[in-house]
């Protein structure tokens, strides 16, 4: 044993129990109709003619029913008789290679035979017009040539900045639409003016581009489809706030204000565009937004396989496992860094042998407390918030929340022969 963990071996890990969250759970049963509904109001409608080659964008990011969206949206408009085809629309994600980009599409289910349209990816850009101050807008080479747009995104609070549009349609047009290079002008500025730069790129698409129609998802706390909207390219930038707002009031979170270690089991690109996200984790890399939980330590134990080894965000947290780093592939990771400006995002935290080194570790380096004080959360990752685990001393606490149910009694974390958490 080497003195490194000579030193946590003896650390004591509290016991946890487990906790339910209760949040709204209502969401659209039938999506395939809901959608159907959207796209056949007769001003979406109108706006398909036959013959129209019309380009369908996807994202990196793990969506609900995202694959069935894109695929009815292709069948919807091959009835009207137009030649639907989708393109991954996700910026400098995917290594920024068209090959790394179909990789993360077919690991969302997004693949011809169940779409029902080609996919053509490429990273080659085409300029189509330029801002007032002279940045060039740039977008996807095969969106250029295709007679319709159709942007395709969730919509939700972004993780590194605050704004009339974050994530959603406005950002895929701002910033997915423009692969690698276009994502690359919009964050040149830097991350503190990365929404205002959202804002500005996206409207300057809707000037230059054949920008058919938007759909725009909302999902409830529960990562489930609860609105679906087909927005015309005059009513994208009107409804787009009003979208967000309605997503903000449907965000899970954990319900308490503070913790002194928040163990995170898995982070991912398919999970946050920063592995965790900070409206839930609390950890932001510009120093302007407050919320989230308030962790004095975040350890996490493992990236998710639908990351691809892209662990950005990872330097958000104090410790990770050497199974996270291992997993780490530098070449779809610091694509996102080179393009955004943001160093950070790259980085590697303090790593240990095993989880329970690293929660060791997360507990030992608590300036003031003793382990046995220390309180503790545990949470699969930032999407999935229905049930926590709590350390036993936040019972109390617990009981006094509306909305959060105990499930058990405590117990303690169980490890394999390797220390890995079962």
């Amino acid at each position: 044993m080497g003195t490194v963990n000579e030193m946590l071996k003896d650390i004591c890990i509290p016991r946890m129990v487990r906790a339910r969250q209760r949040f709204d759970e209502s969401c659209i049963e039938d999506v395939t109709g809901t959608l159907r509904e959207e796209l056949s109001r007769e001003a979406i409608a109108a706006l398909v003619r036959p013959g129209m080659r019309i380009a369908i964008t996807a994202g990196s990011r793990g969506i609900d029913n995202i694959a069935l969206v894109i695929r009815e949206i292709s069948r919807f408009l091959k009835e009207k008789g137009a030649h639907p085809f989708v393109i991954p629309a996700m910026g400098s994600h995917g290594g920024a290679t068209a090959y790394g980009q179909m990789e993360v599409l077919e690991s969302f289910g997004i693949v011809e035979a169940y779409i029902g349209c080609p996919i053509h990816a490429s990273m080659e850009t085409v300029c189509i017009g330029a801002l007032d101050d002279g940045r060039p807008i740039q977008i996807d080479k095969y969106a250029a040539e295709a007679d319709g747009i159709i942007p395709v995104g969730r919509i939700k609070p972004h993780t590194a900045f605050r704004a009339r549009y974050e994530s959603g349609v406005m950002k895929m047009m701002g910033i997915g639409l423009g692969k690698q290079q276009g994502a690359e002008v919009c964050h040149k500025a830097g991350i503190l003016h990365l929404g205002e730069n959202v804002e500005k790129f996206a409207f300057g698409v809707l000037r230059h581009a054949n920008i058919l129609f938007g759909v725009g998802l909302i999902e409830n706390a529960f990562d489930k489809t609860a609105m679906i909207r087909a927005m015309t390219r005059e009513e994208i930038p009107e409804m787009e706030p009003v979208l967000l707002n309605m997503a903000k009031a449907k965000m899970a979170r954990i319900m308490f204000d503070q913790v002194d270690v928040l163990v995170v089991d898995e982070i991912g690109k398919d999970i946050s565009g920063e592995g965790m996200d900070p409206n839930i984790a609390g950890r932001w890399i510009v120093p302007n937004i407050k919320s989230g939980i308030d962790a004095t330590r975040i350890a996490i134990l493992d990236l998710t396989d639908a990351s691809h080894g892209n662990t950005t965000g990872l330097s958000m947290a104090d410790v990770c496992s050497k199974r996270v780093v291992q997993k780490m592939d530098t070449e779809a990771t610091y694509p996102n860094s080179l393009t955004s400006t943001v160093t950070i995002l790259s980085g590697i935290p303090m790593y240990f042998d095993n989880h329970r080194y690293t929660i060791q570790a997360a507990i030992k380096m608590l300036p003031g407390k003793t382990p046995e004080e220390i309180t503790m959360i545990r949470i699969k990752n930032t999407l999935e918030l229905g049930v926590i685990e709590l350390s036993e001393n936040l019972l109390a606490q617990a009981q006094e929340i509306p909305g959060l149910e105990i499930l058990g009694e405590p117990y303690a974390l169980a490890f394999d022969e390797s220390g890995d958490l079962f």
